[in-house]
């Protein structure tokens, strides 16, 4: 290829001939520094235009830092909410605490026991030699902690009350259970089964035992039930009859006075009415029978339970 070349001084021109090699250099070289030259006069141009302009850059940095605000303010809220379902829980977990804490009281009293053995007023005590190494513990970790802690809560609590149901259960079956002498003082004058006749003299069938007292003494129901009977009944005098449940019921005859009526609540221990002589008697007495399942039966075990107890 052949490149004319015109000078200035003299007004003359030369003649340059170039092999397609050189060419090939040539015009890979202008390629070359062709991008390098329009990055370097744009940069200048840049440059003049921020100098001509110092506001633009102003206004570019204050638009990054309001980019940095925006993600501050949203790690703080997730951070806040973090904490506030964190809150939640920790709220929760001690309302189980004190949940716990009063049931504890209750099956303690239920159970009877001893109230310096089972102190729920006070935490546990806890101790041991210091660990030598340790880690502080992360925030999935104690997440992770809680979470199981309240399910172990949930699972103890629900135990708890099976159990105070189970005592409860136990602890009423105790009370309707016919135990003990329906009188506080006085004597037994008078067993269950064959025995003379007081007013025949004949050998007749005693369907109750006698506890003989003063006149006017306290007699005293033997379990907790309802009174589905209290008035005068033929050869009983003034009688008190009381439902226990589970098909229990006890008598109590000869009354001098009768203290409730029917429908009425009865607690264990309980003064229903007063020794007396009603009826078919022959002095002040209490005659006491067990009935269970409509049949009467002998009542010296129900009388004598009480000292196992």
């Amino acid at each position: 290829m052949n490149i004319v070349v015109l000078r200035r001084k003299k007004g003359c021109s030369g003649l340059v001939t170039l092999s397609q090699k050189k060419m090939a250099a040539v015009v890979v070289g202008f390629f070359i520094l062709m991008p390098a030259m329009l990055m370097y006069a744009g940069y200048q141009i840049g440059l003049a235009h921020m100098k001509a302009n110092p506001d633009d850059l102003t206004v570019a940095v204050q638009a990054e830092l309001d980019s940095q605000r925006l993600v501050l303010s949203e790690v703080t809220h997730k951070a806040e909410d973090n904490l506030n379902a964190l809150a939640l829980r920790l709220g929760k977990l001690q309302a189980h605490v004190i949940r716990l804490d009063a049931l504890g009281e209750r099956l303690t009293h239920i159970a009877n026991l001893d109230k310096g053995e089972f102190d729920f007023e006070n935490p546990p005590a806890q101790g041991g030699p210091e660990a030598t190494k340790g880690s502080p513990i992360q925030v999935p970790d104690f997440v992770s902690a809680l979470n199981g802690l309240s399910a172990q809560l949930d699972d103890r609590s629900q135990q708890l009350d099976v159990l105070e149901t189970m005592l409860m259960t136990r602890n009423l079956e105790a009370e309707v259970m016919p135990t003990g002498r329906p009188v506080s003082r006085g004597w037994l004058s008078s067993y269950f089964g064959l025995r003379t006749d007081p007013f025949s003299g004949r050998r007749v069938h005693h369907a109750g035992v006698d506890f003989a007292g003063k006149l006017g003494s306290d007699v005293v129901a033997v379990a907790a039930g309802v009174v589905q009977f209290s008035g005068r009944r033929s050869g009983y005098g003034n009688l008190v009859e009381i439902n226990h449940g589970k098909g229990y019921v006890t008598r109590y005859g000869h009354n001098l006075k009768n203290l409730v009526t029917v429908g009425q609540t009865i607690k264990k221990g309980e003064v229903i009415s007063k020794m007396g002589t009603t009826g078919r008697s022959t002095g002040p007495h209490v005659h006491f029978e067990v009935v269970v399942n409509g049949r009467k039966v002998n009542p010296k075990k129900y009388i004598h339970a009480s000292a196992r107890h």
